[in-house]
């Protein structure tokens, strides 16, 4: 270990001071080192850890929460509350120095503790989860592998370590959402991520090399204190580049139609995904890269308007579906727009989309993981309109996703109340036009949030029963798995208030994030007024869904008008990127492909078979008779003889 460094927030001359440290705080790498061996064992070791290997991957997540915990209390005690520690020189070409370097800061404080600490209710509900299945082992070792590649994400002290991370968690995804890889659309799912997000990367790779062609140096601290000398077009370019792979790997428009397929993948690897790990990442970047985007007010209005559309699109289709976990998916692409849209309005809103996020983290785990409670009880059926009355027979899975419900959709005092009207009221004092713009975008979406996971709710637990024939008695899950679900729902209720009491997150940000959130919105409308319209627009879409829905509804899919129908088609985006990529893509292949095989590979076995036809004839000259042999010498002499003759008659003259 090279050395170890705290510094403190960059002077506005650009200056960084740094100061030894020690301690505990030395160990930080463990974060990564832990879980990820863990997964080389899981998957090195083969069917001897069957037996224990899911309790290894449990633990080692465990392990690491404890850490987290140890090391963010550590972090607290410190004046400069920053803890670099540089391993080892990992890249040194020429110019180019990269260190393998990791940063403990606020900002990846936060997140440690939310991948570790959710993560590791996620491992213990899967070990039940995929008890009778017989690549558990496998599976936990790849859940391991997800998290040691998302701490390194968070955990990089410049851009290359967290292109590191970023690619070992779209691996990861990769193998989880392929895991049951007998499914052609397990299959198809997984390569549908893998490519989407590769999209994605590129756009990140190229911002990468431009920092370094521009600055010379990819180290958080030294981009950032040289942005202000970068050209608005530079800033623009490498702003917008950082956005397209957050845009990838947290699934926004126009990278957003991977996410909802995700669902072919166990359902601890959805509750993984959408709520601790890959979909948080892009939001991480932008927050990461906060004097970017805070340097070009063009680029926060990309970012603003990339989350405004992305919400109003994940509600409007969520509203449509019918499949449990892909109704949970769209909720995903929607909350993940309302932290696009904090982190783009920029100042204190970068911590509201933060504290979004964590609550975020608690609400969705809870829901996903009850989602695969009800199917663990309905013999793996997905689709609500087969569902109901299930809360006579799954009192807790009922009452802990009651608690989800309630706080994504806004209700206070539960957590999204504090996390999601904090970015509605921050949309709002935005200037002109935009405000009512943004703020408008993030109020209706609060009120189709309330109407469509109404709807999920309930059509899964309340009304008639409307289950096939196959389910007599639906049957609560075991322990291993409402216990996460108790633990989950606690967050869902608490974590939101905590986190925005006395500003606790919004202060803890702020060496890293900037100016404090809080405070009373001077905008085109009050705080009390937007308090006001969001619970009124959450409490009209909540109840119009339970009026309409309470009775069940059909089972079998019924003629709509317009906009359903485009909704039910994911609003026609999957056939846009098939009209304009993949069809093209395949023609240009297959004339690739012919081009190939009748052109380049015609013209060598043209040749080839030339030569070898012209051989084979010519063989057949070589009879190995001696007087064939001697009949052609005479042949040839009396030819020669004939044309010496034929010249001095003067015939050939």
């Amino acid at each position: 270990m090279d050395e170890i460094l705290t510094y403190a927030q960059a002077e506005p001359t650009g200056a960084v001071a740094y100061a030894p440290a020690g301690g505990l705080l030395s160990s930080v790498w463990l974060l990564v080192a832990i879980p990820l061996v863990s997964a080389a064992i899981l998957l090195l070791l083969g069917r001897r850890a069957d037996r224990w290997g899911h309790w290894l991957g449990v633990a080692a997540i465990g392990a690491a929460f404890v850490l987290g915990l140890s090391y963010f209390f550590q972090l607290r005690g410190l004046d400069n509350k920053s803890v670099e520690l540089s391993l080892w020189d990992f890249i040194t070409v020429g110019n180019l120095k990269v260190d393998f370097g990791l940063l403990f800061d606020p900002l990846a404080a936060v997140f440690v503790l939310l991948i570790t600490g959710v993560g590791f209710l996620i491992h213990l509900y899967a070990v039940e989860y995929m008890a009778h299945d017989e690549g558990r082992r496998r599976f936990f070792g790849y859940f391991n592998l997800f998290v040691a590649a998302m701490l390194l994400l968070v955990l990089g002290n410049n851009y290359v370590m967290l292109y590191f991370g970023w690619e070992g968690v779209g691996l990861a995804s990769y193998l989880l959402i392929s895991f049951w890889y007998g499914r052609p659309s397990a299959a198809t799912a997984g390569k549908k991520a893998f490519l989407m997000n590769r999209v994605g990367d590129a756009g990140l790779a190229i911002g990468i090399f431009i920092m370094f062609a521009t600055l010379g140096t990819t180290q958080y601290d030294e981009v950032f204190n040289g942005v202000g000398a970068l050209a608005s077009g530079t800033v623009l370019a490498l702003g917008l580049l950082l956005l397209l792979g957050a845009a990838g790997k947290s699934g926004q428009f126009p990278l957003q139609a991977w996410l909802p397929d995700a669902m072919e993948g166990p359902t601890p690897v959805s509750a993984l995904i959408h709520a601790a790990t890959m979909v948080t990442a892009g939001v991480y970047l932008i927050a990461r890269s906060n004097p970017i985007f805070t340097a070009n007010t063009t680029l926060q209005l990309v970012v603003v308007s990339v989350g405004a559309l992305t919400l109003l699109m994940g509600c409007v289709i969520g509203a449509a579906k019918d499949d449990i976990k892909r109704v949970l998916a769209w909720s995903t692409v929607s909350q993940i727009g309302y932290m696009f849209l904090g982190v783009g309005l920029g100042g204190g809103a970068y911590a509201l989309a933060i504290i979004h996020l964590l609550a975020h983290g608690f609400f969705k785990a809870n829901m996903f993981l009850g989602a695969g409670s009800v199917m663990h009880g309905m013999n793996d059926q997905v689709d609500i309109r087969r569902f109901g009355g299930l809360s006579k027979h799954m009192k807790i899975t009922w009452i802990t996703f009651a608690m989800g419900w309630l706080a994504i959709i806004g209700i206070p005092p539960l957590s999204g109340y504090f996390s999601k009207e904090p970015i509605i009221a921050a949309a709002f004092e935005r200037e002109g036009w935009t405000a009512w713009l943004f703020g408008g975008a993030a109020l209706l979406g609060a009120g189709l949030t309330a109407f469509y996971m109404t709807r999920l709710f309930v059509l899964t637990f309340h009304g008639p029963k409307r289950w096939t024939e196959d389910i007599e008695h639906p049957h609560e899950s075991p322990k291993l798995m409402t216990i996460p679900l108790i633990l989950l729902a606690i967050g869902s209720v608490l974590a939101g208030g905590l986190m925005a009491w006395n500003d606790g997150v919004a202060s803890w940000l702020t060496p890293v994030l900037g100016e404090e959130a809080g405070g009373e919105a001077h905008g085109v409308l009050s705080h009390t007024v937007i308090t006001i319209l969001s619970i009124l627009v959450t409490v009209l879409g909540a109840g119009l869904a339970w009026m309409l829905f309470r009775n069940g509804t059909a089972t079998a899919p019924q003629p709509a008008g317009v906009l359903v129908t485009a909704a039910r088609r994911n609003l026609y985006t999957d056939a846009f990127n098939e009209a304009v990529f993949e069809k093209p893509g395949i023609f240009l292949t297959r004339a690739l492909v012919f081009l190939d095989n009748r052109g380049v590979d015609g013209l060598v076995n043209g040749l080839a078979a030339a030569v070898g036809g012209g051989s084979g004839r010519l063989r057949r000259l070589q009879t190995g008779f001696v007087r064939s042999y001697a009949t052609s010498i005479l042949t040839g002499a009396l030819l020669v003889v004939a044309a010496f003759l034929a010249v001095q008659a003067g015939w050939l003259a």
